[in-house]
């Protein structure tokens, strides 16, 4: 796989794209549980089914494209952003002095936005490593920049994400990620009930700024268009209240692109542990771990 990437990256983003839209049929054809994840899924939040085909090819082209971010230059990278959306949410947000949480979900390409918004300022992102050490060495080298850090998803990487807030620093989750049971509880999305972390709604009770960003993908491999907004409500509540309406504002985001949504992850599985949510009940999750849980959220 590394040699693949490698060889990936040499190529032109059109060229990457569209090898990863054949990957992307390849996969969904190959697997009966991911091509019955995509559709329910899809179905679950009132997608277009005309839009599945699309979905597919795009999916396959997340996988992929991160080899032109992770094993070129940072300059290189950051080349392929061809136009920027709200960029001045953002230079608002550096020059209160208050630390920013960028909240993101696996819309597009996520990679692309912590690649370029490391160039404006120091910025941590949440990170769980993967179980190969291969591909741990190639991610993280891809992944560290300069001012680009990354925070384990523990407890230890909590602190990280709450020392940089503390400096007025950035930091960036993905909310819409599975956390493991102890960390997140039984929210609505899309209408039906989804264990969901609760370390993005725990940080927004700092006073932090809280920007919504997405990186979207350009036809023909032209490159990408950053998109970046403040929350449509704003978050307030407990923490229940706050978490919820992030799932809210994801949603919001999602159908801005929904074929570019990574609709072919299990988003409601029930994490090992985890009593599944009573039947018909719509996300009253009840039950929290701790003031310092870690989640899932780097992608």
């Amino acid at each position: 796989m590394i040699l693949f990437f490698q060889l990936l990256s040499r190529l032109p983003l059109r060229l990457v794209h569209s090898i990863g839209a054949l990957l992307g049929w390849l996969t969904y054809l190959g697997s009966p549980t991911y091509r019955r994840n995509l559709k329910a899924n899809m179905a679950q939040a009132g997608i277009d089914p005309a839009l599945r085909c699309k979905a597919i090819a795009e999916a396959g082209k997340q996988a992929v494209e991160v080899s032109r971010i992770w094993l070129r230059s940072q300059q290189d990278a950051v080349a392929l952003v061809v136009d920027v959306d709200g960029l001045d949410h953002v230079l608002a947000a550096q020059r209160s002095g208050k630390g920013v949480i960028y909240l993101t979900p696996h819309l597009g390409c996520f990679e692309i936005t912590g690649q370029y918004l490391s160039t404006l300022a120091a910025f941590t992102a949440l990170y769980r490593p993967p179980r190969y050490e291969s591909l741990r060495t190639m991610i993280e080298a891809g992944r560290r920049r300069p001012q680009l850090h990354l925070a384990p998803a523990d407890l230890s990487g909590v602190r990280c994400l709450i020392k940089a807030l503390k400096k007025g620093q950035a930091v960036c989750l993905l909310p819409d990620q599975t956390p493991q049971f102890g960390e997140g509880l039984w929210l609505d999305f899309f209408g039906r009930p989804a264990y969901t972390m609760t370390l993005a709604a725990r940080l927004s009770e700092t006073g932090a700024t809280l920007i919504l960003m997405w990186g979207e993908r350009l036809p023909g491999g032209r490159g990408f268009k950053l998109h970046f907004r403040p929350p449509l409500a704003e978050i307030t509540g407990d923490t229940v209240a706050r978490a919820q309406r992030i799932n809210h504002e994801m949603e919001a985001l999602i159908r801005q692109k929904p074929e570019q949504y990574l609709w072919g992850y299990n988003r409601y599985k029930c994490p090992a542990g985890a009593e599944p949510p009573p039947s018909g009940e719509k996300g009253e999750g009840r039950r929290e771990k701790s003031d310092t849980t870690a989640s899932e959220g780097g992608g």
